[in-house]
């Protein structure tokens, strides 16, 4: 991962933790003193977020030495130790919970994707992220579900074009709104349309929409949608979607399955950071 994406966020986070000082480190440690720990994986998941944590570290010690003994979407398991770092003392302790807090929050999202993935790995669609992310940590999240096997969808406002229901509710109906954006960007940006009806879904053909998202149906609903639209635009499952549901939504046939839950839920990864005696 570009290093750009990141080492302000860690310097910040490092910031609003430590402050001025680490009063307990430099109280109980000397400035001389250096030390090896180990991180130390406690449950069952997909790691992610290495580099970044990585970063954490040599920030406050740029000799510290990190070694990764895995890799960003590996598979790991209860008592794998999935890096050490040797460095100062101080440095090690004073970045362990920024390290540690971008750690397992990025391989809880990378866990329950890869989950997502599996669930529907026999059927020919796409588990995908959406906009429903933690500010300031979007690029991370959203790569977190790369990690787990996942696939992004648009990264912001900026990059696509989804018109949703307030958007076609300003506007006047589907086709108004899809005639007012094609009017104001360019060819190579896609269009995606959000339909609650198979009455949505006939307009939003007639527009040549690229991407149809099915919002909030129910999976019969569904099924006659992906059936009517018959591969002339993409199809997006969104809204209310669960690991239980899933399987029984990739059944309707639909291309794309996109899950807020895949970043705003996410259980962490227990990970913790242990010196070496």
């Amino acid at each position: 991962m570009n290093l750009l994406l990141y080492e302000d966020l860690v310097r910040q986070a490092l910031l609003e933790d430590i402050g001025f000082q680490d009063l307990t480190t430099e109280a109980v440690i000397s400035a001389s003193s250096s030390a090896t720990a180990q991180l130390l994986v406690k449950g069952q998941g997909v790691i992610a977020g290495l580099d970044v944590a990585a970063a954490a570290f040599r920030l406050l010690d740029p000799e510290a030495k990190f070694t990764a003994f895995s890799l960003d979407g590996d598979a790991v398991e209860p008592g794998q130790v999935v890096a050490s770092i040797a460095g100062r003392a101080r440095a090690l302790l004073s970045a362990e919970r920024t390290a540690l807090n971008l750690l397992q929050h990025l391989s809880g999202i990378s866990s329950v994707t890869r989950q997502a993935v599996k669930a529907v790995e026999d059927f020919n669609c796409w588990v995908i992220d959406t906009r429903k992310t933690t500010p300031g940590l979007r690029a991370l999240e959203k790569y977190a579900v790369t990690a787990g096997g996942g696939r992004n969808h648009r990264f912001g406002l900026f990059d696509a074009v989804l018109i949703k229901d307030n958007h076609i509710a300003a506007a006047g109906g589907i086709s108004k709104a899809v005639s007012l954006v094609r009017a104001a960007v360019g060819p190579m940006v896609k269009i995606e349309v959000e339909t609650e009806s198979l009455a949505q879904v006939e307009e939003a053909l007639t527009t040549g929409a690229d991407v149809i998202m099915l919002d909030n149906m129910p999976c019969p609903l569904m099924r006659e949608a992906v059936k009517l639209i018959g591969g002339r635009a993409l199809t997006e499952a969104s809204g209310g979607i669960t690991l239980a549901t899933l399987r029984e939504v990739a059944n309707t046939g639909v291309n794309l399955i996109s899950l807020g839950w895949l970043t705003h839920s996410a259980p962490a990864l227990d990970i913790s950071l242990d010196i070496m005696d």
